[in-house]
């Protein structure tokens, strides 16, 4: 399995929800359409008066992520809504291999 990480900040609470919901209301919904798609989270985190948020979205495979993201996987996915919402984002996206879950479930994964 494949995850795939992005990173954006919103400088306002006000800006955080319109973010939040535009992510959790339409791009995640999404996302399931796509095969090779497991599951998606949103991490949220408070900082200096600014919201952080880490996506991860989770891929049975590279070729999975193309299917969303392209040809060149590295680049960021940001749609006008969520680029409207947020004050600094990301325009990479990181991906790492599943190398190990604690709940013994990692074998039931390409």
């Amino acid at each position: 399995m494949i995850i795939r990480l992005w990173r954006g900040e919103a400088a306002t609470p006000a800006t955080a929800h319109a973010y939040f919901e535009h992510v959790t209301g339409t791009v995640f919904p999404s996302l399931k359409a796509i095969p090779g798609h497991v599951d998606a989270w949103l991490l949220r985190r408070e900082d200096g008066g600014k919201t952080e948020f880490l996506a991860m979205t989770f891929w049975t495979s590279l070729e999975a992520i193309k299917a969303f993201s392209g040809g060149d996987i590295g680049v960021a996915i940001v749609e006008p809504e969520g680029r409207a919402a947020l004050s600094d984002f990301d325009d990479f996206a990181r991906h790492y291999e599943v190398a190990f879950r604690s709940s013994g479930a990692a074998d039931t994964y390409p």
